[in-house]
């Protein structure tokens, strides 16, 4: 795609159970469908040159679902980070995990996975996929504020830089474009630090049904947006 496009772009994956409701399905199945599109919208925004993709996919307010989708959802993210490496890798996509990734109620090889990923990636220079697993904004301030007190840094030397430097994935540059789907307006604990200067986007169809066409109109939306930091 020409002009300008946004470099990194977050989505708030919403709408997978509601979409399984409306078609009499049990909410995994809504989640499988919305797994099948995060392949799908992965390989097209690396076609149309986004660098960078973030998906929240499991926040730390979702344990307080049934302890079944709990468990449903995160055998499904250890597929992703198990079984589907090898398709990250043919792409040429590295994978990063940002959360809290130490949490005793993740299984413990969903835990291992997320070492084991991002190292059988870290080479790969396509594309990067950052995905949330028991991410939250807030707790992830707190994490950052609990790190710099104890490296033991003086409160006059906390800058922007020294808080990036000790974010869940300190690499990754900030947001351009928060996208959420299914009709809800608000941004649910998603990357308060990195999407403070983030467009948004929120759009009707739940996720398992963006499409391609879908991606290129989020990706037009951006270019008709006049970003200027506050100036």
């Amino acid at each position: 795609m020409s002009g300008n496009v946004p470099q990194h772009i977050g989505f708030i994956v919403d709408g997978n159970r509601r979409w399984a409701k409306e078609r009499g399905l049990k909410p995994i199945e809504g989640h499988y469908a919305g797994y099948d599109v995060l392949h799908e919208t992965l390989s097209h925004l690396l076609d149309q040159g986004v660098k960078y993709a973030t998906i929240y996919v499991f926040s730390t307010e979702n344990w307080k679902r049934s302890p079944l989708e709990v468990r449903q959802l995160l055998k499904l993210l250890l597929r992703l980070l198990t079984e589907d490496v090898p398709i990250f890798v043919e792409k040429g996509v590295r994978l990063r995990i940002a959360g809290a990734r130490d949490d005793e109620r993740l299984p413990p090889k969903l835990r291992a996975a997320f070492g084991e990923a991002e190292a059988a990636t870290a080479h790969l220079t396509r594309g990067t996929l950052v995905v949330c697993i028991n991410y939250g904004g807030k707790q992830e301030i707190v994490d950052v504020c609990k790190k710099v007190i104890q490296s033991g840094i003086a409160p006059d030397d906390v800058t922007e830089e020294v808080i990036q430097q000790n974010l869940y994935v300190p690499d990754i540059p900030p947001l351009d474009l928060i996208v959420r789907t299914s009709g809800e307006h608000r941004l649910s604990n998603f990357m308060i630090w990195e999407g403070s200067y983030a467009e948004l986007l929120f759009i009707d169809k739940p996720w398992p049904d963006l499409t391609k066409a879908d991606i290129d109109a989020i990706l037009e939306e951006y270019q008709r947006r006049n970003r200027r930091f506050g100036g």
